[in-house]
């Protein structure tokens, strides 16, 4: 089964450590200045848990 990755947007504090680290399934939006999960994207793909490992805030989830 696919690993589902979430980000709790209401934690995130913008750093933009996700999006650089896996932009394959993280995006940015500036308005919000807030990370978002790219719909459709790859949980399994490998830099998931990698960005979810580096965040800050620790508002990545990968199950």
């Amino acid at each position: 089964m696919a690993k589902k990755v979430t980000l709790d947007q209401e934690e995130c504090i913008g750093c933009q450590s996700c999006v650089e680290i896996c932009p394959e399934v993280f995006g940015f939006a500036d308005e919000a200045e807030k990370a978002f999960v790219i719909e459709g994207s790859d949980g399994d793909n490998p830099c998931a848990e990698e960005a979810a490992a580096a965040c800050p805030v620790a508002c990545i989830e990968v199950e």
